[in-house]
This record gives structure tokens, sequence and C-alpha cells, in this order.
């Protein structure tokens, strides 16, 4: 099973706003980018950058590898989707931390029925009340 990675969703302030900076920054071409490799960098690659924002893991998106960056930097090449996930009380961190497969929270949609339907925003609000 791979190995994850979290990120808080800096400057983000909402499911749907998340949604929107990746699908630009996809058109664009870009990926993220950090000043060095993970030292787990093989575990990781098939796994996920899992998203923290307001204090929660609310979604993820698949990441398809790693490759070099402008300046000696690292970038981090992310699947276009944006996956929501189960809401999980995460602390927010700087940088980047590892999640193990076993602790990530299960996609929204594995028996969530009927959850596709609803827009980002209201899935990620109807996953915090489940945790109340």
């Amino acid at each position: 099973m791979p190995l994850h990675l979290t990120k808080v969703a800096f400057a983000i302030e909402s499911v749907d706003h998340l949604a929107e900076r990746l699908r630009v920054r996809a058109a664009e071409g870009g990926a993220l980018t950090t000043r060095y490799l993970p030292k787990r960098a093989a575990e990781i690659t098939g796994g996920s950058l899992f998203w923290i924002l307001k204090h929660q893991l609310v979604a993820r998106s698949p990441i398809l590898g790693f490759g070099d960056a402008e300046g000696g930097r690292v970038a981090i090449f992310l699947a276009p989707e944006l996956v929501l996930v189960q809401a999980r009380p995460k602390r927010a961190h700087q940088g980047w931390r590892y999640l193990e497969a076993a602790d990530a929270p299960p996609d929204l949609g594995q028996g969530s029925a009927g959850m596709d339907a609803l827009p980002p925003r209201l899935i990620g609000e109807l996953s915090a009340l489940a945790l109340i």
C-alpha cells in the first residue's frame, strides 16, 4: 500500500476553492514544488496528497510522480481531479508530513450513497457534521 503526504491548503477557503485552484494549476501545466525530494518518494508515488482545510483532512489529489523544477526545486505532479474524503481532524503543520495508508480517511462515495450528486462544498460540510 502506498504512502501518502499531507499538506495545509494555504489561503484556501473552501473545497470548491481548492478544486478550482487545482484545475487552474493543471491547465497551466504546473506542479507543486518543494525544496527537497521526500526521503520516502519511492513509497509515495502512487499515493495521494491529502489536503488539510480548516483543521481537517477533506480531500486528496493522486500523486503521479516527482521531477525537477526551476531553481533546483522538486516538482510533485498531481492528477487534476480532487477526490473528496470523509473529513477527519488533522492539526495544521508546516511543510509536508507522511500519512500511512492505514491512517488515511476513505473516499466519500465508498459507502456514501447519493453523495456524488452533491456539490463539494456541501459534502465537506456534511462530513464535518458527521465528526460531531
